[in-house]
């Protein structure tokens, strides 16, 4: 059997797309996987019984940090545990979702001679796919536009691989999970692994009103729980959702969300009208905008933008999502794009050594 290494992580949106590829992987691979010592992909890679090296890794910035510096020298210590492991573990191919974590990671294949599959969700590279593009044999997009973005010889469309256990959710067990007994239809809010303190604060601010209509799901991040909204009839948080999170999805009649590539392809997969309120340019590199802008012009979701957000045109919003979705469904049941899954593993097995 062969070997693969994978790596991503720093976010959960650079872990849940390799993590979709493990059970189809493991039918021809021996699975390994290398990241940061303790970041969130550890948690959830052990999860799913695949082996784990934890690495030094340092965090890249666009801007000026003194902590640029320190953190070079924590990626070549990174660089040298990678090439170790790497040598041991004798690799067919290595995979990179991205994130900073990857970067010392495919340095150390790149320098071993070991085939590196890069896979960007975005539609612009993030910085740690920029550095690893010259040591890669082929890149896998999730959006057509990436090609006018990324300068390579080998750019395979595959769309976004999506885990197999968001289309197994019951609506009736979501329902249950968040205490609601009512037939009033459920509006799931959520601001991405970290939360998202304007929107927590703007659907607080609107509770009120959005009871009247609907049961709300908050995905509220970290720490982001208001203990005096606990136990609110037709409110439910939580701070994260794993297992229980097909159930809720498949209990949501539609969605307000961050426009990261991950939640918003898995909403088009589950044909589910959305909100997106994506990150803002003066807390990204613009991604998400371009994401959101991406679905906006397919008429897939509806956007608004942070900066313009306030509590009274929330509501607008959302009651006029709720209105039209119908519409967002149709147009996203004729979507040519596919759950990215079957794509992603073809190409890994094209460039294997």
């Amino acid at each position: 059997m062969k070997k693969i290494v994978m790596t991503g992580g720093g976010t959960a949106g650079h872990v849940v797309p390799n993590i979709a590829l493990f059970d189809t992987l493991a039918k021809d691979y021996e699975i390994h996987y290398i990241a940061s010592e303790n970041g969130i992909e550890r948690e959830l890679v052990e999860k799913a019984g695949i082996p784990y090296y934890g690495i030094s890794c340092g965090k890249l910035r666009r801007y000026i940090n003194i902590k640029n510096f320190t953190d070079a020298f924590r990626v070549v210590k990174g660089f040298a545990q990678a090439v170790k492991i790497i040598k041991r573990l004798k690799p067919d191919v290595v995979f990179s979702k991205g994130g900073f974590v990857t970067v010392p990671v495919v340095l150390a294949a790149g320098f071993l001679k070991i085939p590196v599959v890069l896979h960007e969700s975005d539609i612009t590279p993030g910085l740690a796919n920029k550095i690893s593009l010259p040591f890669a044999k082929a890149v896998c997009i999730s959006f057509p536009e990436s090609k006018q973005h990324i300068k390579h010889s080998r750019i395979h469309l595959t769309g976004t691989p999506i885990r197999d256990s968001i289309f197994k959710g019951n609506a009736g067990k979501g329902r249950d999970i968040c205490g609601f007994d009512d037939s009033k239809p459920v509006l799931l809010a959520m601001g991405g692994s970290q939360g998202s303190a304007k929107l927590n604060s703007v659907l607080r601010e609107s509770l009120d009103t959005l009871k009247k209509s609907y049961n709300i799901v908050h995905l509220c991040g970290k720490n982001n729980i208001d203990s005096e909204l606990a136990g609110a009839l037709g409110y439910a948080q939580f701070e994260y959702l794993d297992e229980e999170m097909p159930h809720v999805l498949a209990a949501a009649d539609i969605t307000v969300s961050r426009a990261g590539a991950n939640s918003i392809f898995e909403f088009l997969a589950l044909k589910k009208p959305h909100l997106l309120i994506p990150l803002p340019r003066a807390q990204s590199r613009g991604d998400q905008i371009q994401n959101a802008q991406s679905f906006m012009k397919q008429d897939f979701s509806k956007v608004l933008y942070e900066e313009d957000m306030n509590a009274a045109g929330f509501v607008l919003e959302i009651i006029d999502l709720y209105s039209q979705k119908e519409k967002y469904i149709d147009n996203m049941e004729k979507s040519l794009i596919t759950d990215g899954v079957e794509e992603t593993i073809r190409i890994i097995k094209k460039y294997s050594s």
